[in-house]
């Protein structure tokens, strides 16, 4: 691990879709003073390349992971002034551009999930190929850790949680267990709870739904970091500050996360005028153009070089439009 860290931040991760993203986002930041947010900062490397591809725009990163934060702005330092980093969850975005003096963004990137940052850093309980406290928290700082969930989590809640936010076909079980053992000894680290799941996810399943403890991780991550709530409300959040023209880029790598983003921007490019209305009113066209053909995936050669890039989903759409809900942005041509 020690190692790990000492390696320069850009060969630690390597960004999913990067040209494409920036081939969405560019169109729109290519006036002086626009303005891009990239919602989950991670290492800064979707907004290196998009510093590199629009000169006239700055960047404002956010990201609720100090470490990541942190590596990501010693990253991003020769850009100067053009990049602000700040310590916030993805639904602030609001919040973050006020106190930044920024009326609305022209772009915004989301890549959703957990980081390769987070993966790596074994202490951090992530992953499950190594024995490691339980904490799965994006910001350290705050909050329960997946080992507080499990163990004070009655077995209904938890069978609830696995199977919605890891559909998990064996939930039930695994809640039992999970109970069972947790009134003998705590889970305090992972190997105990792979274990436990080795034994109570039957043979077949693994042998053909991969290893048995994927869908409970990413269920406690889920739920110790409110992902889902938190997405919803960030995308929400995002749309409402997007200037009209801007483009919003959206990665998500499994389909709860992406139904979010698929229904979010179905409903903005859609009409919601009655269907008894002869003529559609003004305030009922759709505010939002969507810029991709449903959901775009890597092609075959990144799936092969960068793995992250297999299950990944990716969004994209363009502001048509205001809305009631937006505050008064001024236009692209009256922010000049």
């Amino acid at each position: 691990m020690a190692a790990a860290a000492q390696r320069p931040t850009q060969d630690r991760h390597t960004p999913v879709m990067l040209d494409r993203c920036v081939e969405l986002l560019a169109p729109a930041l290519q006036r002086p003073g626009s303005v891009y947010v990239d919602g989950t900062l991670g290492m800064g490397g979707h907004t290196e390349a998009v510093l590199r591809a629009c000169p006239d725009a700055s960047a404002v990163g956010i990201d609720r992971d100090p470490q990541a934060l942190a590596l990501a702005t010693e990253r991003l330092a020769p850009f100067g002034e053009r990049f602000r980093p700040v310590h916030a969850v993805s639904d602030d975005l609001p919040q973050v551009l006020a106190e930044l003096d920024l009326v609305g963004a022209d772009a915004v990137l989301f890549d959703l999930g957990v980081s390769s940052l987070q993966l790596d850093e074994l202490d951090r309980g992530f992953a499950y190929r190594a024995d490691s406290p339980l904490d799965m928290r994006m910001d350290q700082s705050t909050g329960r850790t997946a080992a507080d969930v499990l163990n004070d989590t009655e077995v209904r809640e938890l069978e609830r949680i696995l199977r919605d936010y890891g559909e998990e076909r064996f939930a039930r079980p695994i809640a039992r267990a999970i109970v069972r053992r947790r009134e003998s000894e705590p889970f305090t680290t992972s190997a105990p709870l792979v274990e436990l799941l080795h034994d109570v996810v039957p043979a077949a399943s693994q042998r053909s739904g991969g290893h048995p403890a994927k869908r409970t991780f990413q269920a406690l991550r889920i739920e110790v970091n409110a992902e889902l709530s938190t997405w919803r409300d960030g995308l929400a959040a995002a749309l409402r500050a997007l200037r009209v023209g801007g483009r919003i880029t959206v990665l998500s790598y499994h389909s709860l996360e992406d139904r979010i983003t698929k229904r979010g921007l179905a409903d903005g490019a859609s009409s919601s005028a009655p269907p008894e209305l002869p003529v559609e009113l003004p305030e009922h066209r759709p505010w939002l153009r969507l810029l991709t053909r449903g959901a775009e995936q890597a092609g075959p050669a990144e799936r092969e070089t960068n793995p992250r890039s297999a299950s990944v989903r990716l969004r994209a759409a363009e502001r048509t439009r205001t809305t009631p809900d937006q505050p008064h942005l001024p236009t692209r041509e009256e922010h000049r």
